[in-house]
């Protein structure tokens, strides 16, 4: 599929190797979603740092070989490139040990990401990104410079700081969240959970938010944005794992977003992304647009 000539995103943050125990993948949530906004065909930068060791070399060849910029990707000579070690539950749901002081924590900001970000149409990043303090002041630094900023909350305990997580949601045009962690929010912002639609308006109204996409699983999603709000089923698949699931959703969200396209399309192409990587192994599976496009079309039936 041919990448948009005038459209790209850029994704701030951990890029790493999920040790899984059948094996290594690439993995990070920002990377997760760069991945996924790739394989839509659209422009994507990942700024992020690896050490200078075998396995930076080895996410740096995996990256080309995906045809990634690795443009924005740092080189730390004194800190190892990022690893989660990763473990599943009876349910198939994904348990991490994120392990800290690695080379992501150690983002420096240079003039040329500055740029990059003030251009692109969409800066996506987490919270988990903002654990140690000199990739946090990088982050809050490019938050300035980017005209659509996307926060992806993604709590990772024991990496949950909700001061920095308000300033976060402060500075935000458009924010992720799955329904745990929108029960967390209220929660530290000191309310009691009632329901959905009041608690996204209560975050709404204190954060003056824009938008807000609410994930559900199995469930489906919901999208609040404006007076508007849309709720969409999930599609019905067998899972094979979660891993990315909630990354490949925002990707697929974004990819039209950016576009400009209806709530519909945008919702359409966000769940039917979240399902189909879902289906699969993996944050990251190999496949072509026009796999997915398929099992978009032959899955997807919205009742709106």
């Amino acid at each position: 599929m041919n990448k948009e000539n005038n459209n790209y995103a850029v994704c701030f943050g951990e890029i790493l190797w999920d040790i899984f125990p059948t094996g290594e993948r690439a993995g990070g949530a920002p990377f997760n979603v760069a991945y996924n906004l790739d394989k839509m065909g659209l422009e994507v930068k990942m700024i992020s740092k690896i050490g200078n060791d075998d396995l930076g070399r080895e996410l740096i060849s995996q990256l080309e070989n995906w045809k990634i910029s690795t443009d924005f990707i740092q080189i730390d000579d004194e800190r190892p490139t990022g690893t989660v070690l990763a473990t599943f539950d009876e349910h198939g749901e994904a348990h991490y040990d994120i392990i800290n002081n690695v080379a992501w924590d150690h983002i420096k900001i240079s003039q040329a990401h500055k740029e990059l970000v003030g251009n692109s149409d969409a800066f996506v990043f987490g919270s988990l990104i903002a654990r140690n303090e000199e990739s946090r002041n990088t982050l809050l630094q490019l938050i300035e410079y980017s005209k659509f900023r996307v926060f992806d909350v993604n709590f990772r305990p024991p990496y949950i700081d909700f001061e920095l997580v308000k300033t976060l949601l402060g500075k935000a045009d458009l924010v992720k969240m799955n329904k745990a962690e929108l029960r967390q929010i209220i929660e530290f912002l000191d309310e009691d959970y009632i329901d959905e639609d009041q608690s996204i308006q209560h975050i709404r109204n204190y954060f003056d938010l824009k938008e807000i996409v609410l994930t559900k699983g199995s469930k489906g999603a919901r999208y609040f944005v404006g007076n508007e709000n849309y709720t969409f089923p999930a599609v019905s698949i067998e899972v094979n794992d979660t891993v990315g699931s909630g990354d490949s959703f925002l990707a697929g969200f974004l990819s039209k977003r950016i576009q400009a396209r209806s709530s519909e399309e945008i919702m359409r192409q966000a769940v039917s992304l979240g399902a189909f990587i879902t289906s699969r192994s993996g944050a990251c599976p190999d496949y072509s647009y026009e796999e997915f496009r398929t099992f978009r079309e032959e899955h997807f039936t919205p009742t709106i």
